[in-house]
């Protein structure tokens, strides 16, 4: 071969794509994360104008997780998590009117008006939703598995927790029984290294979160977190080998919350240096850059998908703003009653 040739050919294969997924899938990861940052976003915003009361744990930096999600398992498939969870809500499909407006507190909430920031739930997107409890939704989520082995489906339950949650009993009593009935729960700590605001390697003698699984011989392994591709390749595997009868996997998704754990947190625990670091990685702008660099889609694909996610976060404020308050009578529905409880006393 020439030199001419070689370096022809030397040019060629450095400009070649790198991608094993599908431009479909590159813009799927693309817009549900956008959505989810846009969307936080403007809740942030509306929580400083006082149109959000109560508690806010946003999700921004973290959504390569939701988006690896929505790509990796199926519809009928269970999610049960934490309460920093609007991205995976919004992941699975609940609208962001309806977000939004649980956010308001409105009666077109997800949830009516009555859950908020930490409680949405869907049965028709098999949103088992997010609970409040530290560690309370590890158990409840294995019980969700429970459920689907008895009904003898190849359906799993992603039951999702933060490194804080690592650290509570419910998550070992919950391993040993999901292992020794071999549960189709795949467990998913969502690492981003500090809890509610000390950090990992100050709480726990195990730093590497993965590992609590090897206690219970449970298969579990660390993902980057900040990769969608990573992200989806690991629950993929996790996936099939829950859904040969194998059992329970546990994956620690190593990543990153660029915001305080809540609204009033000013995260004064970490420099700025890390996390610029870790913004210099945002899934965000890494999977825009892949896109157009790779020519995976065009310039005016990426711009229609920020167009649209734009105009419907505007919707969805304005739905929100716009919907009524819950009446007072509707605390009385949608409560479990059992008629003939026998100890009620007048």
């Amino acid at each position: 071969m020439s030199t001419v040739t070689a370096k022809k050919a030397t040019k060629k294969a450095s400009s070649a794509k790198t991608t094993k997924f599908s431009k479909e899938t590159y813009l799927g990861w693309y817009e549900v994360m956008l959505r989810i940052r846009r969307f936080e976003e403007a809740a942030l915003k509306a929580y400083s104008q006082q149109l959000i009361r109560g508690f806010l744990h946003v999700y921004i930096g973290q959504e390569a997780i939701a988006a690896g999600l929505t790509s990796a398992i199926r519809k009928e498939d269970k999610i049960c998590t934490a309460y920093r969870q609007h991205g995976i809500a919004l992941s699975r499909g609940l609208t962001s009117d309806g977000c939004m407006a649980e956010l308001f507190g409105k009666s077109t909430g997800v949830v009516k008006g009555k859950g908020g920031s930490m409680h949405f739930s869907s049965k028709e997107h098999n949103y088992i939703g997010g609970n409040g409890i530290v560690g309370a939704q590890i158990p409840i989520g294995t019980g969700v598995a429970l459920a689907e082995q008895y009904r003898g489906t190849d359906n799993l339950c992603v039951t999702m927790f933060g490194d804080g949650a690592a650290r509570q009993g419910a998550l070992h009593e919950a391993f040993n029984m999901a292992m020794t009935w071999k549960l189709p729960v795949l467990y998913i700590c969502e690492n981003n290294k500090y809890a509610m605001g000390t950090s990992v390697t100050r709480t726990s003698n195990v730093h590497e979160m993965h590992k609590l699984g090897l206690s219970y011989e449970m298969p579990s392994e660390s993902v980057d977190g900040m990769s969608p591709e990573a992200v989806h390749e690991a629950l993929e595997r996790a996936a099939a080998h829950i859904r040969s009868g194998k059992g329970p996997y546990y994956l620690e998704i190593k990543t990153y919350r660029y915001r305080g754990h809540s609204v009033s947190d000013p995260g004064k625990y970490r420099t700025k240096e890390e996390l610029n670091d870790y913004k210099d990685r945002d899934p965000l702008k890494e999977v825009e850059t892949k896109i157009l660099t790779e020519k995976i889609a065009t310039k005016k694909e990426v711009d229609n998908i920020k167009d649209a996610i734009k105009a419907e976060i505007e919707a969805a404020l304005i739905f929100a703003e716009s919907s009524d308050f819950p009446l007072g009578s509707d605390l009385y529905d949608d409560n479990y009653v059992q008629k003939d409880y026998p100890f009620i006393m007048d």
